[in-house]
């Protein structure tokens, strides 16, 4: 037996995926298929290889021609088939002919399921390295209506051989902990890395639905992907749910904002509206293939050394209350970002953030990790096609305005950033709204939390009421104090 996930404050023991395997064979009453396309059928392997399969598994199948596959599934509109969309209907049709084939009134206390799974691993160039969406159907109960639990995973490994072990090991891990860890949605995540390593596999999407996960949010859930190293970055769409980074950034020009956006103020939407006008006059810059992101990065949502899950919530919810998408990010420093991008895109990029962001990047203490330095730190980030959209900042003790201009950066730093300006990479922000160059969300939250008036107006517009109604960032409505009635004399 192995030792469980480090960090948990009691130990326990791993069962190995022999013994996961055979105690979801020995339950009687789970009963249903496997199909899996891309990879060979690594998972039913470990089912069929424990023994006792006969009572669990109704049928394996890997419909690997494409057009058998579409004579099966339908054909996707985008002729593609490693997708969510393509899960779904593997998913769907799989628990269709169960319920099909067999009788309830002959299996009344039988728990149908679906494994499925659709993935493409390395190709032989070696230049990608694979990918794919894993999912299972199931019910607890015999009666209860179906829950899902869907997954995108992404290889690091650089062998087909490898990668088709480790999708046979998280598919088990999936199907064991949809059975016996399903009350514990946070665990169950962690428990899909049991004899795994992080370096073999990355999970950068999750999503749960069905009756035993009404109460779940998957948005949390993605925070825990990040939260334990499982990812380093996931996003969400203006409409508050999960949505796959590779399908939103893919070959798109984005523009990226940093900031702890608690909360989102005139500040941060005066900075989009000019840096997002100006991004769009750039050389092959088209509108309809933009993608404007709001990141928040880890480290700006812990609270005491631990994330601060509601706050979190809080601040995805204004941001998508105004129509725009949310990443949340494991990367301290800006070229990780830009990498980040980088693997989905090679069209430009842009960087909006406020002068004081800039003066940071120019701080060598940042960069001690990197054996080059801060010169490697930028020669990954201005080498892409990028630019910095530099936002104004004012000097409240000199009253100065500080712009590309006259920013100070460490001397040691000078020339670094004189070459980066002058060749076009630093761009000032000229059409601003002078009003909001005093606005601070710190000192917006203090007012919040000491009840006083007037921070409403430092907003966009319906986020100060989106924070009275649910009371948000330490709110409290002050209670209403009626005139007291004078005693006649």
């Amino acid at each position: 037996m192995e030792i469980s996930l480090k960090g948990d404050k009691e130990f326990e023991e791993i069962p190995s995926l022999k013994t996961k395997a055979l105690r979801i064979n020995l339950n009687e009453n789970i009963y249903g298929t496997f199909a899996e396309i891309g990879a060979g059928q690594e998972t039913s392997r470990h089912f069929f290889r424990a023994g006792g399969a006969s009572g669990t598994i109704a049928k394996a199948m890997s419909a690997y021609d494409k057009a058998f596959s579409d004579a099966i599934y339908g054909a996707e509109e985008d002729g593609r088939y490693v997708t969510e969309a393509r899960l779904h209907k593997m998913l769907t049709h799989e628990i269709n002919l169960i319920e099909e084939r067999l009788s309830r009134e002959d299996h009344p206390n039988k728990m149908f399921f679906t494994f499925a799974n659709t993935v493409t691993t390395i190709d032989f160039a070696k230049q990608f390295k694979g990918h794919g969406w894993i999912g299972i159907k199931y019910q607890i109960e015999s009666k209860q209506e179906y829950n899902e639990i869907i997954l995108h995973v992404r290889f690091k490994e650089t062998d087909a051989r490898l990668q088709q072990e480790t999708l046979g090991v998280i598919g088990t891990n999936l199907i064991y902990g949809a059975f016996y860890k399903y009350n514990e949605p946070k665990k169950l995540l962690k428990y899909l890395y049991d004899h795994l390593d992080k370096d073999q596999l990355e999970i950068d999407t999750v999503n749960f639905s069905g009756p035993l996960f009404k109460n779940v949010d998957n948005r949390l859930m993605s925070l825990q992907l990040v939260k334990n190293g499982m990812t380093d970055a996931v996003m969400f769409g203006p409409d508050g749910k999960n949505v796959l980074p590779a399908r939103v950034l893919y070959k798109k020009n984005i523009l990226a904002f940093r900031g702890s956006f608690r909360p989102v103020t005139k500040v941060n939407i005066d900075m989009y509206e000019n840096a997002y006008k100006m991004f769009l006059q750039e050389k092959k810059v088209d509108k309809d293939k933009t993608e404007v992101v709001f990141e928040i990065t880890l480290s700006n949502l812990r609270a005491e050394g631990e994330i601060d899950e509601q706050d979190f919530i809080d601040r995805a919810d204004l941001l998508c209350s105004l129509g725009q998408s949310v990443m949340i990010s494991n990367f301290q420093e800006y070229f990780k970002v830009v990498e980040y991008f980088s693997n989905y895109s090679k069209a430009r990029m842009g960087l909006a953030m406020g002068a004081n962001n800039l003066i940071d990047i120019f701080d060598e203490k940042y960069y001690r990790h990197l054996s080059g330095g801060i010169l490697e730190a930028f020669g990954k980030l201005f080498f892409k096609d990028l630019k910095v959209y530099l936002y104004p900042m004012l000097d409240v003790v000199t009253g100065e305005l500080i712009n590309s201009d006259n920013l100070k950066v460490y001397p040691r730093m000078k020339e670094l950033y004189k070459f980066f300006k002058y060749n076009g990479k630093v761009v000032d922000i000229v059409d601003y709204d002078k009003s909001c160059l005093t606005i601070f969300s710190r000192d917006i939250l203090h007012q919040i939390a000491n009840g006083e008036s007037g921070w409403e107006e430092m907003l966009p517009e319906g986020i100060a009421d989106l924070i009275k109604d649910y009371r948000l960032f330490g709110y409290t409505r002050k209670p209403l104090v009626l005139p007291t009635k004078r005693k006649k004399i």
